[in-house]
């Protein structure tokens, strides 16, 4: 029998590990099998390492502080297709937070993930690449990484993917890529997105039955429509047709809002809104944006007609298919959102005139409407409709006065938004072109209301408030107004402004508010007289209304203007009130009369004072008193008689009526103290003046000739003066002290200039010119230096003899006042430049 033999198995080589089983519920070991050199466990770390990353945000930050994005930064490179994909969607979704971009950023990490878009790769990949690329392309660094790196054309190419969510993302990262900004590479991007013929495959997308992706390929639409190329390329592929399909679905009103926001940028290009218009889409979409009941599709729709309004030929376009109905019926919603966008397209299509006067009918009640809207945006989009409504167009301004528009609008000048205040002014000022309604207008205070935006900070509305008191302030009543409500100063100030329109229109307003005495006045004590003459210095500075307000300003007040230049026209008459101060340098201010008349008196000059105007005819204090006491006017005489006949009465009374009586009169004579408190300040009455202007008037008036009239009244003024002087005498002639003795007999500087009898040049020059306005004579008043002054009167001189009918131009004369008192001087002769001089 054989024997049989045993056969023995061999042991493995001891080099070789038998295969493991490794269960861990730590991230932090299986963060460490990341580094394994096995395929296997590399894959399997990854896919427990998403499905921990997928439970939530908190669980990624754990990750990313284990230290995990580094070596699954590495892996997605990994040359196992299992590993790469299980890494790459780790990837993907660990991208939503914002501190793991942040260490991806830092990584560099986008061309690794763009390269695993390539056609190659699995489809899953694909997806949680360009997921990771969406999350990425959100923060301005990583588009332009991507961008950079190639990224957008492999995502393009997606967009054809056969799986959703890999078109999703795509679009998405797309989306984000090309969001409109300033920089060149947000223009750089779209202008990539039309040259990498993106734009069919983004149409196809519109046809997804998934919203989301419809939704996101809409909202890259409306932005790369902003440029003109990709405008005419969507109109060649035929993508209007797309847009009002998806418009004219009802099912899809979830998408109306972008769609509409596509079609808006469309309708920039004339090419495009005719073709709508053929087509019949125009009269769609007003209707459709009439008809919609979201508030958001009639918003948008309203702003893409005012896009389109600011082309001419669209305006014309959209007026031919009478946008302006449609507009009207918006402002009627309940939607602010909606009112403001119809209202900021009437501004649009104001430009046609045909539009400007289907509004005026239909549209301005409402827009008057809305100026009392609690919406701040609603109110400024009125301000602006009616702004634009009103300029050049009478029939439109009365419009709004009809539809009681006036105070409303100046209610809205203390508004909070600068636009509305700028352009409620600009409607205001346009309707106070009419003047009814300027006084309409004044009589609902708008100069109280204006002082506001004077002192806003906004050029705008600095400028166009000071445009409003331009227009409004050429009527006494507003300007007194503008003074009251001490609206002067802060016009004054913006004379100051650097802002060339600010600076020019406040000029304007001070040219026009200057044109009463009171008002030039104030004007220049609050300083507008030495800023203007700065200006006026200024070649940059200077404007058509500076020195025309600066003229304006001291013609308007001659007290100012002739102790500054020592110099008054034939047309700047004297009227009561001027006062003579004396020579002051340029940007000295003259106090106010009634300053200057409360002064105690000091040794400067006097201050020569006219006034020959007769205090009114009004109660007297005791009168008022009376008056306020008994409620009956009642004459001062017979005030004071019947205080005496109660005095008198009162002996025969009792004792204890006694005190009732002198208590009524204790109480009547503090009320008349009150009275006499409350009077107005005037100036001292000038009674020797107003003789002489009377006797003047007798004496002068008969003569016939100019002359005659010229040489009479020297002679007039003279001899109220103190007679000629002969001229080695002047010495003699002590005018001083009487001045002096007048000032110490008043207790004031400021003498009334009939009580000069002793008068020299300069009394007598001012004399001579206050006569001389009153009764027609037309003579200038000039100052000299060391006290003198003089008058220049034009007149013709005969023919030369032996020539009849000669009309010759006329001479200038000075007239002797003081040594041959009446003679005609030639202003360039020897006699009137001794007479000025020494």
């Amino acid at each position: 029998m054989g024997k049989k033999v045993k056969k023995e198995v061999e042991p493995p080589p001891k080099d070789v590990f038998d295969p493991l089983s490794i269960e861990s519920k730590k991230a932090a070991t299986v963060v460490l099998m990341l580094n394994s050199p096995e395929e296997e466990v590399l894959a399997k770390a990854c896919e427990s390492i998403y499905k921990f990353a997928s439970k939530g945000d908190e669980n990624k930050v754990t990750l990313l502080g284990l230290g995990a994005v580094e070596p699954l930064f590495k892996l997605i490179s990994h040359e196992d297709p299992l590993v790469r994909r299980n890494a790459t969607m780790v990837f993907g979704i660990m991208a939503s937070n914002n501190d793991i971009r942040k260490l991806l950023r830092e990584l560099d990490v986008t061309n690794s993930v763009i390269a695993r878009l390539a056609p190659e790769e699995d489809i899953i990949v694909h997806e949680f690449a360009s997921l990771c690329l969406a999350h990425m392309a959100v923060e301005y660094t990583s588009k332009v990484q991507i961008f950079e790196q190639g990224g957008l054309e492999p995502l393009i190419r997606l967009l054809s993917s056969p799986d959703p969510d890999v078109k999703k993302n795509s679009v998405e990262c797309i989306y984000h890529l090309v969001q409109f900004g300033i920089s060149l590479q947000d223009f750089q991007s779209r202008a990539a997105v039309r040259e990498l013929n993106a734009i069919p495959p983004l149409l196809e997308l519109l046809k997804s039955e998934y919203p989301v992706v419809q939704l996101l390929a809409l909202k890259t639409f409306g932005v790369i429509s902003n440029d003109r190329e990709t405008r005419v390329i969507l109109r060649e592929n035929q993508g209007l047709d797309h847009l009002f399909k998806i418009l004219e679905t009802k099912e899809f009103n979830d998408l109306h809002v972008e769609a509409l926001a596509v079609v808006a940028n469309c309708l920039d290009d004339v090419d495009t809104m005719q073709l709508i218009q053929q087509t019949g889409g125009l009269k769609k979409l007003l209707s459709f944006a009439e008809v919609s009941a979201i508030p958001d599709i009639q918003k948008n729709a309203a702003k893409a007609i005012a896009k389109a309004a600011y082309d001419p030929e669209n305006r014309r376009i959209l007026h031919e298919e009478e946008v302006e109905k449609c507009l009207v019926n918006l402002l009627g919603t309940d939607n602010d959102g909606t009112k403001a966008a119809a209202s900021q397209a009437i501004s649009a299509m104001c430009e046609n005139l045909a539009s400007k006067d289907a509004f005026g009918n239909q549209g301005i009640p409402q827009l008057v409407q809305l100026l009392s809207s609690d919406n701040e945006e609603v109110k400024e989009a009125a301000a602006i409709a009616l702004a634009n409504l009103t300029t050049a167009s009478p029939t439109n301004v009365s419009a709004v006065a009809e539809a009681e528009g006036i105070e409303p609008l100046i209610n809205v000048l203390s508004a909070k938004r600068d636009g509305t205040i700028a352009n409620a002014t600009t409607a205001l000022t346009n309707m106070a072109t009419q003047e009814p309604l300027r006084l309409k207008i004044q009589n609902h205070g708008v100069m109280n209301a204006i002082v506001e935006p004077l002192q806003s900070t906004n050029s705008l509305v600095q400028s166009k408030a000071a445009l409003t008191v331009a227009a409004l302030g050429c009527d006494a009543d507003a300007r007194t107004e503008l003074r009251n409500a001490n609206g002067l100063e802060p016009l004054v100030k913006l004379l100051h402004s650097k802002n060339d329109e600010v600076r020019r229109n406040a000029c304007w307003a001070v040219m026009v508010c200057a044109s009463d005495e009171l008002t030039a006045v104030e004007l220049c004590r609050v300083g507008a007289l030495d800023i203007l003459e700065e200006i006026n210095l200024s070649t940059g500075r200077k404007n058509n209304f500076s020195e025309g307000a600066l003229d304006k300003l001291l013609d308007n007040n001659l007290s100012q203007k002739y102790s500054q230049m020592g110099y008054l026209s034939s047309s700047n008459i004297i009227t009561d009130g001027f006062f003579d101060y004396g020579q002051v340098k340029p940007g000295v201010k003259l106090l106010s009369l009634e300053e200057l008349c409360t002064q105690e008196l000091n040794d400067r000059r006097a201050i020569i004072l006219v006034n020959a105007k007769l205090p009114e005819v009004s109660l007297s204090a005791e009168d008022k008193s009376q008056e306020l006491c008994s409620g009956r006017t009642t004459s001062s005489s017979s005030f004071r008689k019947s205080s005496k006949e109660r005095t008198r009465k009162g002996k025969g009374k009792k004792e204890e009526e006694r005190p009732k009586e002198e208590e009524e009169l204790q109480t009547m004579l503090k009320v008349q103290e009150v009275v006499l408190e409350k009077l107005p300040w005037l100036p001292p009455f000038d009674s020797i003046l107003l003789d002489y202007i009377i006797d003047a008037s007798k004496i002068i008036l008969p003569l016939t000739t100019t002359k005659e009239q010229v040489v009479a009244l020297a002679q007039f003024v003279a001899d109220k003066m103190g007679g000629p002087i002969e001229r080695d005498k002047l010495h003699e002639f002590s005018w001083e002290l009487h001045i002096s003795e007048i000032e110490f007999e008043l207790k004031c500087n400021v003498v009334p200039i009939g009580k000069i009898k002793k008068g020299t040049f300069y009394h007598r020059a001012l004399l001579f010119k206050v006569i001389a306005d009153r009764i027609g004579i037309g003579c200038s008043l000039v100052r000299g230096e060391y006290g003198r002054a003089w008058n220049e009167v034009k007149l013709v001189d005969d023919s030369p003899q032996g020539i009849t009918g000669l009309l010759l131009p006329p001479q200038v004369y000075i007239v002797d006042l003081m040594y041959q008192t009446g003679y005609l001087m030639k202003q360039k002769s020897a006699e009137a430049d001794s007479y000025q001089r020494i």
